[in-house]
């Protein structure tokens, strides 16, 4: 795959270059370099835009990619002496796409990011530049060993099919130690054997169609129509359980059957497993995946099989969006509306965004799905940019959930106590009909503070301007902005006082403890991310829960990404108004979109779905939304403000967001800055002022909003302000967002 042309040769003497060779290029390198650096090509080697190579850069070697030069724009006239010659061609690494170079280019232009740091999204497969490790699998060929044991009788039973099997998965699926496969090797019965590439297999768009409702078949054939040709965007905007999975499966397969490879976009890499088993039954085999959860070797296979045109259908996180896709004829955003796609690190984007723009520039349709869907999709739906394909009901007639909001203030819970007596005796009920119950709080741990009743100290993070998070399952106190942990002590290390700490306040560990005092008999699962880390547990857990399994489901945000529980009857939401008090002009979306999804868990097939909200704002906007169920009420509100409010996606924001390790330098860097920026009309410059959280890793941070009207060009007037910037020095550091998601 990444065989060398020829063999490399040594740093001296890559500038030992004939004369008579002509021949320069410019090379991107992945780092945070503003353009292109020119390199000589050595005799013989064929180059061109998209190859990708080995540069040297000061003492240090790159796999670079080459790129092109803006049209009308000559190689630079710099002496050959003065020029370093690229030390290898990677001959067997397909080359990049010229739409990749172009999307490159756009979203760097558009984010205000060095070209480099986008390029390097794009080879964020290690693996494959570089040669192929070989794989190998085991196979039952051999006699039985002489010496037999249990565990080698369940591995030879397990294997008796006579399939390849993955040696980890071989022993996972005997319950033996990886020891145990080595020892039948050892002796003959089973043989090592390569594994065959799995990463691309065909795909058969027109097997085992599902049926589809009249609905379902109109938006289908609707959905078809709009993605049979060109870029167009459509937003398929249906309930919960309405089936908009197998509408768009529909415009997969006339993707595929025209030859073209298909992207769909998941926001939570926990949904991957389930979602590609759907693929696999209605394409005949398992589309190829792209998440961090993967190893490199497989990460490598996966970008080359894209690159080669080979992987079909992709199923990734919003970084499968910077894959090399020479054929790309079809893009789908599944669950659109979701915080996940917005990215914050190095470059920020948000790829809902940035799939639209893809899109536009392969002329490649795409196709935007959620029940919730973003104000900005609705928006654009109204002005007439994309089309929209509604959804009404659920599929084979199940019915919505039925929405009451508890009002704490008259239903409050027993002190000591999370749960009211109305959602306990609702929880009750829904057990004793063998149905089961989720219990949702969007809060990690057993409690987000932890104090002395005696002298009043608080646990806070060293490092952050935040609590630390107690943990009490794991015995330990948690920062969730910078990972710092510490034991849970047995004193208060302020006053020395024993059995004073308190917590204050839940956690999904606490809302479990009170679950198993109120029902001790019945069987329990928590699903948050710090107790889950590992994806095949949290896979096992989810699995356990489809099967019934489990009876409560006590749960984060996790629980709200599209999972499918046949037999849950009941969600309660334990602190309805959590999302609600932030600082933040997306917290009322957010919080609707939020509540309406994990609610939407309920009543699936044919178990009536109910839904208690636990609140103490009751009459809230948003908890009147949900209960009415009018969530075009509550849209078309939120519409209104953010239209009075000059607000995304009626006007425009970005973020400055300066830190440093000392406060003073930091501050007085951002005021420096603040004094630069250049007069504009109808530019607001706000700030800088102290994040709300104002530490975090033990840097300090200070923040600038820059808003602007939606026709106002905010990148040009960001360039001009960078240009008379002083340079930041030290510890400082500066990074821009354009359109912030994150205000703390």
């Amino acid at each position: 795959m990444a065989k060398k042309k020829q063999d490399k040769p040594e740093p001296d003497q890559a500038l030992l270059i004939p004369e008579d060779t002509p021949d320069t290029v410019p090379v991107l390198v992945p780092l945070a370099l503003p353009a292109p650096y020119d390199y000589l090509v050595p005799e013989g080697a064929q180059v061109g835009p998209g190859s990708f190579v080995v540069a040297p850069l000061g003492p240090v070697k790159y796999v670079a990619a080459v790129w092109r030069r803006p049209e009308g724009e000559s190689a630079p006239e710099v002496p050959r002496a003065k020029l370093r010659a690229l030390l290898d061609v990677l001959d067997d690494v397909p080359p990049l796409p010229p739409l990749s170079m172009d999307f490159a280019e756009w979203v760097a232009d558009y984010t205000l990011t060095p070209p480099g740091m986008v390029l390097r999204m794009m080879m964020s497969a290690s693996a494959a530049f570089q040669p192929p490790a070989p794989r190998y699998g085991v196979r039952l060929a051999g006699p039985p060993p002489e010496r037999m044991t249990p565990a080698r009788t369940r591995v030879l039973e397990t294997a008796e099919n006579g399939l390849t099997w993955v040696k980890s998965l071989l022993a996972e699926a005997a319950g033996v130690s990886p020891g145990v496969i080595d020892g039948l090797v050892d002796a003959g019965t089973l043989i090592a054997e390569p594994l065959p590439d799995m990463t691309a297999q065909e795909l058969d768009p027109s097997l085992l169609r599902a049926t589809l409702s009249d609905e379902q078949a109109k938006a289908a054939e609707q959905l078809i129509d709009n993605t049979r040709d060109g870029f167009a965007v459509s937003l398929l905007d249906g309930v919960t359980g309405s089936g908009k999975t197998e509408v768009y499966f529909e415009a997969i397969a006339q993707a595929l059957t025209r030859g073209k490879q298909a992207l769909v976009m998941i926001p939570e890499i926990a949904l991957t497993a389930a979602f590609l088993a759907r693929c696999e039954e209605r394409f005949g085999a398992r589309p190829a995946e792209w998440h961090s959860g993967l190893t490199q070797s497989a990460r490598g296979r996966t970008w080359c099989a894209v690159a080669e045109g080979k992987a079909q259908l992709v199923v990734g996180a919003r970084s499968a969006l910077f894959l090399p896709f020479p054929n790309l004829g079809l893009i789908v955003v599944d669950e659109e509306h979701d915080q996940a796609y917005k990215q914050e690190d190095r470059v920020s984007y948000q790829a809902r965004d940035m799939a639209v723009v893809r899109g536009h520039l392969g002329q490649c349709p795409v196709v935007l799905s959620s029940a919730t869907p973003s104000i900005e999709s609705l928006v654009n739906v109204s002005q007439g940019r994309y089309r929209h394909i509604p959804m009404h009901g659920r599929y084979r007639s199940a019915g919505l959930p039925d929405l009451t909001a508890i009002d704490m203030r008259k239903a409050a819970p027993e002190r000591g106590s999370w749960l009211s007596p109305v959602l306990t005796e609702a929880i009750g009920q829904t057990l004793a009909r063998g149905e089961q119950a989720l219990l949702f709080l969007n809060r990690r741990g057993y409690a987000p503070l932890t104090l002395c009743r005696k002298c009043g100290f608080r646990f806070e993070c060293p490092n952050c301007s935040a609590w630390m998070v107690e943990h009490r399952f794991r015995h330990r106190l948690e920062c969730h902005h910078c990972g710092k942990f510490a034991p849970l002590p047995d004193e208060c290390p302020s006053c020395g006082a024993e059995d004073s700490l308190v917590a204050c306040g839940p956690g999904v560990e606490r809302i479990a403890e009170e679950v198993e005092a109120l029902f001790p008999e019945a069987r329990r699962a928590i699903l948050s991310s710090d107790l889950t880390p590992r994806i095949s547990d949290l896979r096992e857990t989810l699995r356990e829960i489809e099967d019934r399994e489990v009876d409560i489901v006590i749960g984060t945000q996790l629980v709200a990404k599209g999972h499918h529980f046949p037999g849950l009857a009941l969600v309660g939401v334990v602190d309805a108004d959590l999302g609600l008090a932030q600082g933040d002009p997306r917290a009322a979306e957010r919080t609707f979109q939020l509540l309406s999804q994990v609610t939407g868990r309920a009543g699936r097939e044919a178990i009536a779905g109910r839904g208690l909200l636990q609140t103490y704002m009751h009459e809230h906007p948003v908890i009147q939304a949900l209960v009415a169920g009018d969530r075009d009420a509550f849209y078309a509100c939120e519409i209104e403000a953010r239209r009075e409010a000059g607000m995304p996606p009626f006007g425009r924001l970005a973020t400055i967001l300066i830190s440093g390790s000392d406060r003073a330098a930091a501050e007085s860097y951002a005021r420096s800055i603040a004094r630069t920026a250049p007069p504009a009309d109808k530019i607001e410059v706000l700030g800088p002022a102290e994040a709300p959280l104002s530490v975090i890793r033990g840097r300090y941070r200070y923040r600038i909003l820059v808003k602007a009207p939606r026709e106002a060009d905010i990148q040009a007037y960001l360039r001009l302000w960078m240009a008379d910037m002083p340079k930041a020095r030290g510890s400082i550091r500066l990074s821009i967002d354009i359109d912030p998601y994150n205000f703390l």
